[in-house]
């Protein structure tokens, strides 16, 4: 009997331990964020979420921009595929929607999400469905030096027009200045050109009408002078040497070497240059600068602007824990020290009071004016043509392709279909 006894004690007890180990929850966290500074963050309020869940572990991961692009496709398709995965929700989005391989989590948002800036949240959702939550806002516009632009005697707030900025680019090349930086090789940063100026030139009208077939589609006559202003650009050859080898954190360090006078970004590399930069100290505050995108004449309202809406997605078959600690990542209190610590612009309505930093304010200020917020292309088009607006751009800019077939060759693109 005692014998029996102990057995069934230690069965017991192994029993409470399989059941304690089976409530254990691991988090799968796929990030591709490569500034320290704000992962730091990041880590912080996982290691607190995980505090008060006990049981839940938060496991984040990291994959380099272009690898997670390249890579995201097969990586979803894998059972041991992570649960938690970043976004920028448009086109790419509503393929993996269309494959299956997210979840609705509609229902456990419900409540929650009245939180969050509606058009944020609306690019996460379809059919009326959620499939993920958005987290930040961006701006695409210029970022400058602001003593190389004045040891070429250029304003950079008198950059208004494109032609101010063909100007430009002209006098920094004569004081011996590199105008702009690019990551080439990457070919999205090049994209944002030719997408900005569709934006100057048509502004919403142009692009609906483009996605509808009308007025030509992506061949009409916005979308070839985009390519044709792009390539006025391109022919002052105002790029650094080899810039089609140029990976994007490359140019990004580049700039925050002091080595170009400017480069067209997304307005988080205001950070991301500082840790790029080979010192790891990059341009300070006091001399970097900023202008929106240069006006075209005749074309859309100034303060229509290219961006993104980032955001996370929750993968097929993920724990519920998932959606949970995303509504806690996710939350105003999260929001307002990622604001306060100039990391983002938030989503959450009330956590913009935690910015602190004149320049985002600044593009916060853009963004709450803007009646046209136009995601990138190669995102909201969805994959298939967003590569190809991302092939044909750079080819542009290598001087391998024209603008006519350039455009001819996205609206083929966007006929055929992802």
């Amino acid at each position: 009997m005692r014998l029996l006894g102990k057995l069934g004690l230690a069965a017991a007890a192994c029993l409470l331990w399989a059941n304690s180990a089976a409530a254990d929850t691991t988090v799968k966290w796929l990030h591709i964020e490569a500034n320290p500074a704000q992962v730091k963050i990041w880590e912080e309020v996982a290691r607190a979420y995980e505090a008060s869940h006990p049981g839940v572990k938060v496991e984040m991961q990291f994959l380099e921009n272009e690898a997670y692009k390249a890579k995201l496709p097969t990586i979803l398709q894998s059972r041991d595929r992570p649960n938690i995965i970043y976004s920028w929700a448009g086109g790419v989005l509503k393929t993996q929607i269309e494959a299956g391989v997210l979840d609705d989590i509609t229902d456990s948002v419900k409540g929650y999400s009245d939180s969050l800036t509606p058009a944020a949240l609306a690019a996460f959702t379809s059919n009326g469905r959620a499939y993920g939550l958005p987290t930040a806002l961006s701006q695409v516009g210029f970022l400058c030096n602001r003593e190389l632009m004045a040891k070429a005697k250029v304003d950079p707030a008198g950059i208004k027009s494109w032609d101010d900025l063909l100007a430009a680019v002209k006098t920094l090349k004569a004081a011996g200045v590199t105008p702009i930086v690019v990551g080439g090789a990457d070919k999205w940063p090049l994209h944002f050109y030719w997408t900005h100026l569709a934006v100057r030139i048509g502004g919403k009208p142009a692009f609906d009408a483009a996605l509808r077939g009308e007025n030509g589609g992506f061949a009409g006559e916005t979308f070839q002078k985009s390519g044709e202003l792009f390539k006025q650009l391109v022919d002052l050859q105002p790029f650094q040497n080899g810039f089609l080898g140029f990976k994007n954190p490359q140019a990004v360090g580049y700039f925050g070497d002091g080595k170009a006078a400017m480069t067209l970004a997304i307005s988080t590399v205001y950070h991301l240059q500082r840790a790029l930069a080979a010192d790891k100290v990059g341009l300070s505050e006091d001399k970097i600068c900023w202008f929106d995108f240069p006006v075209v004449s005749g074309g859309g309202a100034p303060t229509d602007t290219l961006g993104g809406i980032t955001g996370w997605l929750i993968t097929k078959g993920s724990p519920k824990e998932a959606v949970d600690f995303l509504k806690y990542f996710v939350s105003k209190d999260v929001q307002t020290r990622l604001a306060a610590s100039n990391f983002i612009i938030p989503v959450v309505q009330g956590a913009d009071a935690g910015l602190n930093n004149a320049f985002m304010k600044l593009i916060a200020a853009n963004l709450a004016k803007s009646n046209y917020h136009q995601n990138f292309y190669d995102q909201s088009l969805g994959p298939s043509v967003g590569r190809v607006v991302n092939d044909v751009t750079a080819e542009i800019a290598g001087g391998s392709m024209n603008p006519q077939d350039a455009a001819k060759a996205i609206e083929a693109a966007w006929k055929q279909g992802n």
